[in-house]
């Protein structure tokens, strides 16, 4: 799982826009969506400090197109099988560069509107500099999906509780931590849970510099068409 999406952030910036002959798109976005869209497969743009992917890197992908109005405010509509694998996971990123050890905060806020069916996961996909270590705080999920690894337990950081699953795809560490209830929308405090997963578990140093905050819409299924929208997304650090 984790592996294919290191693949598709490189392919994101090595490959060229990839057309996937989409004839929805402008007609699915909404109307005030007025500053960029995409249906290509790696359609992608920088807005106000963020970095948005349409990003459909998984076999077996239908048509998805993204909007947005800002790097804070945007969505997708997807239109993925009833199949098995994650499709895509289109996603909007801040870039953040400092190590565990010096980072004085890493906040978030999210509020997102999702489908009542098909098979995603709407998270946090956070990366070390060199794509050693994977971090995904899923906030909420539906259908048939589920983490990478085996369960840790529960831990209560950054405000909400989590069930924490740590795992490897023979080329990253991945560790998920899964809110034990549902949300769409809050505040997310990760600098105690990178602290926790460095200095409390020692499964990375303190050491290691955060490069990549990603939020999106891990999608497996979305049959028909769905909309994901991010009625607002902040991440912010010192």
């Amino acid at each position: 799982m984790a592996h294919s999406k290191l693949r598709k952030i490189t392919m994101a910036v090595l490959a060229p826009a990839m057309a996937l002959g989409a004839t929805v798109g402008l007609a699915s976005a909404p109307a005030q969506a007025a500053v960029w869209n995409s249906c290509d497969q790696w359609g992608n743009t920088s807005l106000n400090g963020y970095t948005l992917y349409n990003n459909i890197w998984g076999s077996g992908a239908g048509s998805q197109c993204v909007w947005a109005n800002s790097g804070t405010n945007w969505g997708v509509w997807a239109n993925h099988p009833n199949t098995g694998g994650i499709k895509s996971y289109p996603n909007s990123k801040k870039v953040i560069n400092k190590t565990i050890a010096s980072l004085g905060s890493l906040t978030s806020s999210y509020n997102v509107t999702v489908p009542s069916s098909g098979a995603y996961n709407t998270s946090y996909d956070i990366w070390d500099t060199d794509y050693d270590y994977e971090i995904m705080l899923w906030v909420n999920y539906n259908g048939a999906v589920g983490p990478l690894g085996t369960s840790q337990g529960n831990v209560t950081l950054g405000g909400h509780t989590w069930t924490v699953y740590k795992g490897s795809n023979g080329a990253n560490e991945v560790f998920s931590f899964l809110r034990t209830s549902d949300s769409s929308s809050g505040n997310v405090d990760i600098k105690p849970i990178l602290s926790w997963i460095a200095n409390t578990k020692g499964w990375m140093s303190s050491g290691e510099t955060i490069g990549d905050v990603q939020f999106g819409y891990e999608i497996t299924s979305s049959s028909g068409g769905l909309d994901f929208v991010t009625n607002n997304l902040t991440v912010s650090s010192s």
